[in-house]
């Protein structure tokens, strides 16, 4: 099968990713063989290829915003049939057998393994995966282009959402706004929960007005307007985090949901920590992915994609990194089935 492979990191511009023919794997026992039809470009491959995250393996096929469909079934699988839309994101396995794994938290077990990271993902014709954490999509009325960038920003929204605490009647606070915060924007909207942005993109500021933000602005140059009982910061900056923090309620939750930021300072404990809590999304579990895709259908989301060719992925990834993609998410086409 032909694949892109990464053996030796470098900055995206040296085009360090080699399209190649690899073995095409075979199911163990428990798992699917997927053709992948899509698969979204995320920053995280460029964190990997350019050496932000460790190097796995080598070679690694990168790629964890997957859809395609069942086409060959291990002699255990029940969940699945050959033919069935299936996609893949973030979490490929754990060990099933901590103290996480048995309490439903298997975005902490140790022995976690990541797609296109730990094991290949899906920049390539095919894959494997434990058929358990494969996500049925069956029923998922959406194209699989606009699926495929749900793998990733759009269940990550939503357990950064859900560790917030947001309720009915609530105001929560989004700062940054790109893809995985209109997300959590739509699914706040859908339990009647108020929201306010802040980006210092003017383009951005619009973007959220159009979702239906109750207020957006750079809170740099415009005063929040009330108080938020809750928050998400998206951004890698971790100097937001006390005068974000200074606009919750006591009781207020603040989420971190980057994956790295820099150095968080609280200068005025008693004032601005005191009473609140700090959280941070890691990883994703199951039930995460399993929870949006029961209602995304009925968020209409309207996010743009744009449709590249499977040859062009490194051309992709490197305006992915310069800003320079006239949509908010790529995706490159692998099969049309």
């Amino acid at each position: 099968m032909r694949a892109w492979i990464l053996e030796e990191q470098a900055k995206i511009e040296e085009r360090p990713l080699r399209l190649v023919e690899v073995p095409t794997p075979y199911p163990q026992d428990d798992e699917v063989r997927i053709r992948t039809l899509v698969c979204g470009v995320c920053r995280t491959d460029i964190h990997i290829a350019e050496g932000d995250l460790p190097l796995k393996k080598s070679p690694v096929i990168l790629g964890h915003e997957i859809v395609g469909f069942v086409d060959e079934v291990g002699k255990n699988v029940e969940r699945f049939s050959v033919g069935d839309k299936a996609g893949v994101y973030w979490l490929h396995s754990a060990c099933g057998q901590c103290k996480y794994c048995l309490s439903q938290r298997e975005n902490y077990c140790p022995e976690i393994k990541c797609t296109g990271w730990d094991l290949d993902g899906g920049y390539a014709e095919y894959m494997t995966i434990p058929a358990k954490y494969a996500l049925p999509l069956n029923d998922v009325q959406l194209k699989p282009a606009e699926i495929a960038p749900l793998m990733c920003p759009g269940i990550a929204g939503y357990a950064a959402f859900k560790l917030t605490g947001a309720q009915e009647g609530d105001k929560l606070g989004l700062y940054g706004f790109g893809p995985t915060a209109y997300y959590v924007l739509r699914v706040a909207q859908s339990r009647g929960i108020e929201t306010y942005v802040s980006t210092r993109s003017a383009k951005n500021i619009e973007s959220a007005k159009r979702a239906g933000a109750n207020w957006a602005a750079d809170v740099a140059k415009e005063k929040m307007p009330c108080k938020l009982d809750s928050a998400i910061i998206f951004p890698p900056a971790g100097n937001l985090a006390e005068p974000v923090l200074s606009q919750l309620e006591k009781g207020g939750i603040l989420v971190m949901a980057p994956v790295s930021a820099s150095p968080i300072v609280i200068e005025r404990y008693s004032e601005n920590l005191w009473g609140r809590d700090i959280r941070t999304l890691y990883n994703l579990n199951r039930s995460d992915a399993e929870e949006f895709f029961e209602i995304v259908d009925q968020l209409e989301l309207k996010v743009g994609v744009s449709l590249f060719p499977f040859e062009e992925l490194q051309d992709v990834l490197i305006l992915a990194k310069q800003g320079k993609l006239e949509q908010p998410n790529a995706v490159i086409e692998v099969a049309d089935r």
